[in-house]
């Protein structure tokens, strides 16, 4: 098979040099020149929870429109290059062409909705995936739990089915699953409750949850996404939000949200797709998220001082 990642950060150059390894016919497609040259020169090596290993073969480009037509289009860049890729692949997707897209936050399918129809479009959910990288070429795969998949407008499809034994195969644990929005809305609740707090505080996620004072606010801004959730209608596998957001916040003590780490490193974060978005949802179903929009308030008001990347 054919498979553009585009966007080969830390998860997306895990994604490929998997595929690659089993024989399909893989695209990295990134804008950061240094690491498709690695690539290309040295191979792509990645290291850690999946093994040890460095794929050559794998072709790059910067832009869809650069690569070959492929089958699968795996949109894995932050949420706020969703739109631009999607714009891309529309230009360039065979008809029979899957997108895939597996991002943190909300939105990602609406934003591909703005260019093409859904009917070929499948939602992912990465849970206890974490990757880093080391350098151009080099990616460090920090762990693998699951990935969820299922088509946007639900249902239990075939292809999301043939999709969950490509991925299988490649080496991933995955599944497929028949409401692919109620998966995302209970991840999105864990990422509301730690992305921006622990990002204002600069804290663990433990640390976060052994002080009261923060710990309320944290907390809070979870319970507000979950009201906002069971008001539009989300079928939460749970009763008791704050139990679940405890039980998650307790299996990862030493994590560091991936927009604490975009601070730490001046860069902008998916604020907007992540706590940015419950004051959103809220205010379309007629509930509020005040701490949410304080949180958000903060993390933005940092990042415009951020240099120009």
């Amino acid at each position: 098979m054919k498979i553009a990642i585009v966007g080969t950060g830390a998860m997306g150059s895990v994604y490929a040099a998997l595929f690659a390894e089993k024989g399909h016919a893989v695209w990295a497609i990134d804008v950061w020149e240094d690491h498709l040259a690695a690539i290309r020169d040295q191979g792509l090596r990645v290291e850690g929870a999946s093994g040890d290993r460095i794929v050559t073969g794998i072709r790059t480009a910067r832009t869809p429109e650069e690569a070959e037509p492929c089958d699968l289009y795996v949109v894995a860049t932050k949420a706020s290059g969703v739109e631009a890729a999607a714009r891309s692949i529309a230009s360039v997707k065979p008809e029979t062409g899957l997108v895939l897209t597996i991002q943190n936050g909300l939105g990602a399918g609406e934003r591909i909705a703005a260019h093409m129809p859904t009917d070929k479009v499948l939602l992912g959910v990465a849970e206890g995936f974490g990757a880093s990288m080391k350098g151009p070429g080099h990616a460090h795969h920090n762990a693998m739990k699951l990935i969820r998949i299922g088509e946007m407008n639900g249902g239990l499809s075939d292809r999301a089915r043939g999709l969950e034994t490509l991925w299988r195969e490649a080496g991933f644990s995955v599944r497929a699953f028949e409401d692919i929005d109620q998966l995302i809305w209970e991840k999105f609740i864990c990422n509301v409750t730690f992305s921006a707090p622990c990002t204002v505080f600069d804290r663990t996620v433990g640390e976060i949850m052994a002080d009261p004072a923060s710990w309320n606010i944290a907390l809070t801004c979870g319970l507000e996404a979950h009201t906002a959730g069971a008001a539009k209608g989300v079928a939460f596998s749970f009763d008791d939000a704050e139990a679940y957001i405890t039980a998650f916040g307790r299996g990862m003590p030493h994590a560091r949200p991936s927009m604490l780490l975009d601070h730490h490193a001046r860069r902008p974060s998916e604020i907007d797709a992540i706590n940015g978005m419950v004051p959103v949802v809220a205010r379309s179903v007629g509930t509020t998220a005040p701490y949410n929009e304080v949180v958000s308030g903060i993390v933005r008001s940092r990042e415009a001082e951020f240099a120009p990347i």
